[in-house]
């Protein structure tokens, strides 16, 4: 099995182009790149992708994003504002299996591209159409990023202290990551749904939708008893313990304790088995009334040890824990190193560390075969060998700044 499927991607053949900005488009065409998707990245001539530019920059004079998220995809310059450019990208359309876009909705319509045209020239297209808000609602129409899905989806209030503003929880680009990954799963439903119907269809996505899709039980709490969650640092609702606690050497481990069996586990740990089982602790309501104590009790045993510690004794006694990591740390974890998640690409712009694909599939892996292209790498490729212009045409569009 494993012989016939060598060299093997999942979706080899899928065709792919790629109009849309910034994160949470690209990160989507990525995921299908990864896997073995043909993506065109069509980007404004001399400008580029605002994410080129966005992050840390490179000797290169793209930034690491940039090198990170667009890889695997083939670049070429392309003005849709244009006329011709709008010819154009019918014409890839035409001979294209998904077209992925995350302007401000009514954008493509603007320039005559939108779905009911591409619609009517591929009627098999699958087009992920990714926004602030989606393409509906009365909404629909203001700008959007991840800060605001992170905020308008409800993670922003829960993150950070009660007594405190909210904070950024981890990272401002959560949903468009998050709307990114709902966008490729969106293109595989689509195609399966194609294969039994023979008709595309598009996939509406607002970044603030993933967001709020994955809060557990926020929207069915609040429903049934009216419960608003506030802010609980790093503690977990309907859990105790479950937070962040310091060790003796200025660290911090994570600890999971998701059910009472499990906190029995960490009470032989600490060494008190008598608050586990029938004790004063042993099940999730009395830990629950009293949790800043049981928080203050486990915090003051990690305490006493490095983490490495601390660690060792959880694992001893299977209770879910983990190092609170910086990325320094992850660089040198050898889990981290057994399972090949770091990469290093190199090409003339220098080395660089990648996160690496994510699903692992044991017959047909994906891969990353180059870092995010050069702007309009691929020019030639795209216009005079898929589309057929001559070489006089292309130094025309060239000319013009249409390509």
């Amino acid at each position: 099995m494993q012989d016939k499927a060598a060299g093997v991607r999942p979706l080899d053949g899928l065709k792919v182009v790629d109009v849309s900005s910034f994160l949470a488009g690209p990160f989507c065409s990525t995921q299908l790149a990864e896997f073995g998707a043909d993506v065109i990245k069509l980007e404004l001539p001399k400008v580029g992708d605002a994410l080129r530019r966005f992050g840390s920059i490179t000797p290169s004079g793209d930034s690491l994003p940039w090198l990170s998220e667009c890889r695997n995809k083939k670049s070429a310059t392309l003005d849709l504002r244009t006329p011709e450019g709008a010819e154009l990208l019918k014409a890839l359309v035409a001979q294209s299996d998904v077209l992925v876009e995350n302007f401000q909705p009514g954008t493509l319509e603007k320039w005559g591209l939108g779905w009911d045209v591409l619609h009517e020239v591929n009627p098999r297209l699958i087009m992920v159409r990714i926004s602030g808000y989606g393409q509906t609602g009365p909404y629909s129409g203001r700008p959007g990023f991840g800060r605001i899905g992170n905020a308008f989806g409800g993670l922003s209030y829960l993150a950070g202290y009660p007594d405190r503003p909210p904070v950024t929880p981890g990272s401002a680009t959560i949903p468009d990551y998050m709307a990114g990954l709902y966008g490729a799963l969106g293109v595989l439903l689509a195609m399966q749904a194609l294969a039994k119907t023979g008709r595309g269809q598009v996939i509406d996505i607002g970044l603030y939708e993933p967001i709020f899709r994955i809060l557990d039980e926020l929207a069915p709490s609040y429903h049934m008893k009216g419960y608003v969650r506030e802010r609980m640092g790093p503690g977990t609702v309907n859990v105790v313990p479950h937070s962040h606690y310091p060790t003796s050497d200025g660290r911090w481990i994570a600890i999971a304790c998701t059910s009472d069996k499990i906190f029995e586990r960490l009470a032989l740990a600490m060494g008190v088995p008598e608050f586990g089982g029938d004790g004063k602790w042993g099940t999730i309501g009395q830990r629950e009334a009293e949790r800043a104590l049981v928080d203050e009790y486990v915090g003051t045993w990690t305490a006493r040890y490095p983490r490495d510690e601390v660690l060792g004794i959880c694992e001893q006694f299977q209770v879910p824990c983990g190092p609170v990591y910086a990325v320094d740390e992850i660089f040198e974890d050898p889990q981290y190193k057994a399972r090949g998640n770091i990469v290093y690409m190199k090409d003339e712009r220098g080395e660089y560390a990648l996160p690496n694909v994510v699903p692992r599939l044991t017959d047909t892996p994906g891969g990353i075969d180059h870092m995010g292209p050069t702007l309009g790498q691929h020019n030639d490729e795209v216009f005079r060998e898929r589309l057929g212009l001559s070489e006089a045409r292309i130094a025309e569009l060239t000319r013009a700044g249409v390509i």
